[in-house]
């Protein structure tokens, strides 16, 4: 299979282009510059220019049979204008789509977010059955985008992953991992609220199920790890993977609430005690097969910093 994967530099990009090489299958990589280090030998790198603006598609699609579309603003956060997300995350989407659909290209992996679904917490284990309601300008970007796919006749399957976790994860799981790493007790042991997580391996898997999968075209699916955590077991895996003792004081809720608002971190609250359990028995119906021990996992990939 020739596969055109795009953000094919990125924390995801790199392992799905690893993974699809070792599946003997021919890649194009889709790059904004040349990739440093060097994408595995024989991946043939194309660039294109910025997302926010036209991209000629035509070319990076001849003679490919799959795209693994990334590329995109990865993460909902402050400071990036509502029109850029909408640009570079729904409107160039659409323009790949449009371009993949004309080039006769027989499937088409979209990887959404989990934010098109809901926003950073919900009070119901969350599906694809759900009523999608993204609350950030990422979010909307995002279920825009998915509309686009829908819209432009190419065979599809989307994925809403939700927070992914690996060797080289950024944002606020590589801020929790540096706490971890403190020699000190944490106050995050009275925190019982659960939150799906999934694994970069996990999430590579997804992708290459669906993307070969004939009865995976036309569907969308939730991806995540099987079993939710909290954030104390996710602070004691990881001081797991260092051989450490968990380390975590029972704090009540309300004082660390308090805490993040006198350090103008009150925003985050939601991230930090708020509920998001996200189910993925769709795909797993369908046939993925995820590694379930999501402990496990945060324990090697700390021990691999």
């Amino acid at each position: 299979m020739k596969v055109l994967v795009t953000g094919a530099t990125g924390f995801v990009g790199r392992a799905v282009v690893a993974a699809l090489v070792a599946d003997g299958d021919e890649v194009r990589a889709a790059v904004r510059h040349a990739p440093a280090p060097p994408l595995p030998h024989g991946v043939v790198v194309a660039t294109h220019g910025d997302l926010a603006g036209p991209v000629d598609w035509e070319p990076l699609l001849a003679g490919i049979d799959s795209v693994v579309h990334l590329a995109g603003i990865a993460h909902a956060g402050p400071g990036i204008a509502e029109d850029r997300h909408d640009c570079v995350n729904h409107r160039a989407t659409a323009a790949l789509a449009d371009a993949a659909r004309a080039a006769g290209v027989a499937r088409f992996v979209f990887v959404s977010s989990i934010r098109a679904q809901t926003g950073p917490a919900a009070d119901h284990v969350v599906t694809e059955a759900d009523e999608p309601r993204p609350t950030d300008p990422y979010g909307r970007s995002k279920l825009a985008a998915e509309r686009a796919v829908e819209r432009s006749g190419v065979p599809f399957t989307i994925l809403r992953p939700v927070l992914v976790y690996g060797s080289g994860v950024k944002g606020n799981l590589r801020a929790l991992m540096r706490l971890a790493a403190l020699p000190v007790p944490l106050p995050f042991g009275a925190l019982a609220a659960r939150r799906s997580l999934l694994s970069l391996a996990n999430l590579v898997a997804a992708i290459g199920f669906v993307l070969r999968h004939d009865a995976c075209a036309g569907e969308t699916y939730v991806v995540a790890d099987p079993a939710p955590v909290t954030i104390a077991e996710i602070v004691a895996a990881l001081r797991h993977g260092m051989d450490r003792k968990p380390g975590l004081v029972a704090v009540p809720p309300a004082l660390l609430r308090l805490a993040l608002v006198v350090l103008g971190r009150g925003a985050n609250w939601e991230q930090v005690n708020g509920a998001l359990v996200v189910e993925p028995m769709k795909l797993m119906a369908a046939g993925w097969r995820p590694d379930g021990d999501t402990r496990h996992a945060l324990a090697v990939m700390m021990q691999g910093e």
